[in-house]
C-alpha cells in the first residue's frame, strides 16, 4: 500500500521526530523556514511511504496527516 503526507508547514517546529521514525525515510529535513523561523521537514514521495502514520503519532505539534493511495 501506497502513502503520502501532508505537512502543515506553520506548525511545524523542525524538531525531526518524524524523521527519526519513519522507517522508509520518506522524510527530510528542508532549508525551507516557515513564518516562525524554523527549518520544516518535507516529504519525498519517491521513498515509498506505506502510510504507516508513524510520523503523525510522534509528530508534538500534530503538522502531518498521512493518506493511503
Amino acid at each position: 500500500m501506497k502513502g503520502s503526507i501532508q505537512i502543515d508547514k506553520e506548525r511545524c517546529k523542525g524538531c525531526v521526530l518524524c524523521i527519526d521514525f519513519c522507517p522508509e525515510d520518506c522524510i527530510r529535513l528542508s532549508e525551507e523556514l516557515n513564518l516562525k523561523g524554523y527549518f520544516v521537514v518535507v516529504f519525498d514521495d519517491g521513498k515509498g511511504c506505506t502510510a504507516c502514520r508513524s510520523c503523525a503519532l510522534m509528530c508534538p505539534e500534530v503538522a502531518i496527516e498521512v493518506s493511503k493511495s
